[in-house]
């Protein structure tokens, strides 16, 4: 009969949040790659009969990112670019309500698609909407910093 963390365990980290072996696993592994990396220019290891296959750099770098992530504590989904979510979906991904996301949708804010009489957003559209909202927020923040500025030399 399995354990109970070892089912917990089983479910991966796109459905819980790394175990401390895993986060210290993740920060080793990351670790390790980029010293791998910096060395040889790219990431190399062993393939089928032992022959040597180099990973692109810009792969590596992806697979340190993903272990970076691990390393945090984080849980971790990967998302293809053209993945079509649903609307509960891409709600939490910005962490809002499922009905204030629909509300963006039908003002325009992030395109969709409707597909019989659900709404699905892609992945990418999705990204653009949250890269442009932490635009706003910086450009806000650096106004209300020189609107503060302005009014202490008053």
């Amino acid at each position: 009969m399995a354990t109970a963390a070892g089912n917990i365990e089983d479910r991966g980290l796109m459905e819980r949040p790394p175990t401390q072996e895993e986060i210290d696993s993740a920060a080793h592994a990351a670790t390790a790659i980029a010293n791998a990396m910096d060395l040889d220019g790219g990431l190399k290891v062993s393939g089928e009969n032992g022959m040597a296959v180099k990973i692109a750099p810009a792969v590596g770098h992806l697979i340190i990112e993903l272990l970076g992530h691990v390393a945090n504590g984080n849980m971790v989904t990967l998302v293809p670019v053209g993945t079509m979510l649903t609307t509960q979906e891409a709600a939490d991904m910005l962490n809002v309500s499922r009905p204030f996301l629909t509300k963006l949708l039908l003002r325009g804010d992030i395109a969709f698609e409707q597909v019989g009489s659900h709404r699905r957003i892609r992945i990418d559209e999705l990204m653009r909407y949250r890269e442009e909202k932490a635009q706003r927020q910086e450009a806000a923040l650096v106004e209300l910093a020189r609107l503060g500025q302005e009014f202490d030399r008053s």
